[in-house]
């Protein structure tokens, strides 16, 4: 049987579309038959994977929102004729936007599963949890990232059907880091969600020893703002914004960091915490979800920007600590290999057709 992923757009710089294509490239080198759908084309499109062993397509010429009356009706019929060409199997929806668009769609054969990607905390807090509640109770199977959450979920939005599925590292590193280097990193979208601000702030506060910087990795709507913000906490000589980075090239990255902060208002299952995990080093983020729990970091309450800066300095200043913590986080990354991850959607597949 085939199994579908589909997303509001797939190529856009982001944690779901990575973990789209890394699934998506995982269970086709298993021989599965699988496709990514984007039903949106992606403003700005980010190649995840070099040779794609699945198939990709995209519906809607118009990003999201761009599209009107007579576009709407021309993607419904290319839809159509794209599931019709299909063999039955499994699709994916990975967005409470998608299962509504998409599960009354579905040519029949097809076994519906939504994901969620976000916390349980997140969905509270906004439409998101009445639309899993609606959408999501009859469907085969509904995934969350973590068993705190598909447990959350179960009991808040009463699903008998939530399943914990964590998403997978795209690849195992052997080369380690030496966290000598000093360096603080910090990975996502520059947009106010991150709270980068809130990065730099307890980066300021924690005073870093001679020599320290803070990397941001990523590019956003809010760069400019945040270079601003890092001038009146006066440490603008010590924030380096080095924009997108490759996908190939972030092992280096992770390879010459000691840290990694994580400073979001809210978060599923971050992969920069699995990566930087995977290559032995340590990260500080705030506590927002049985996601970033399930990682390992050192954990913080959410927003005590106090707090997670006395965290900084005590690993900015304690090598054997970066190395004790770097260590206990790459044996914990082993669950979230991709082998192991994969074994866990394919008893998945079976589960549903039992």
């Amino acid at each position: 049987m085939s199994v579908v992923f589909a997303c509001l757009d797939a190529d856009t710089l982001g944690g779901v579309q990575q973990v789209t294509h890394t699934l998506a490239q995982g269970l086709a080198a298993r021989g599965h038959e699988v496709h990514v759908i984007g039903l949106h084309r992606a403003e700005r499109p980010f190649r995840y994977v070099d040779r794609p062993r699945y198939h990709h397509h995209v519906v809607s010429p118009d990003p999201v929102g761009r599209e009107g009356p007579l576009g709407r009706r021309r993607s419904e019929r290319r839809l159509k004729r794209l599931l019709d060409g299909i063999p039955p199997g499994y699709a994916v929806m990975t967005s409470p936007s998608v299962v509504t668009a998409l599960k009354d769609r579905l040519p029949a054969g097809f076994r519906p599963i939504g994901q969620y990607h976000g916390s349980f905390e997140h969905a509270a807090g906004c439409w998101h949890l009445g639309s899993i509640r609606k959408h999501y109770l009859d469907l085969d199977q509904a995934v969350f990232l973590s068993e705190d959450d598909a447990w959350s979920f179960s009991e808040g939005a009463l699903l008998p059907n939530a399943w914990a599925l964590p998403n997978p590292l795209a690849n195992w590193p052997e080369e380690v880091s030496t966290l000598d280097a000093p360096r603080v990193l910090g990975v996502g979208r520059l947009e106010g969600v991150k709270r980068f601000d809130r990065l730099i702030s307890a980066f300021a506060a924690a005073q870093p020893p001679p020599g320290w910087e803070l990397h941001l990795i990523g590019d956003g709507a809010e760069r400019e703002r945040l270079r601003a913000h890092a001038e009146r906490e006066e440490i603008a000589d010590r924030v380096v914004f080095r924009g997108l980075v490759p996908v190939a090239d972030m092992p280096r990255e992770y390879l010459d960091a000691s840290l990694v902060a994580l400073t979001s208002e809210h978060e599923g299952l971050p992969v920069v915490l699995l990566e930087s995990a995977a290559h032995g080093v340590p990260a500080v983020a705030f506590d927002v979800s049985g996601g970033v729990r399930s990682a390992g970091p050192v954990l913080v309450p959410p927003g005590d920007v106090p707090a997670f800066a006395a965290e900084l300095a005590g690993l900015m200043g304690s090598r054997p600590r970066r190395r004790l913590l770097g260590a206990a986080a790459r044996a914990r990354a082993e669950a979230f290999r991709l082998d192991p991850v994969l074994d866990r959607w394919e008893r998945l597949f079976a589960h549903i057709d039992r």
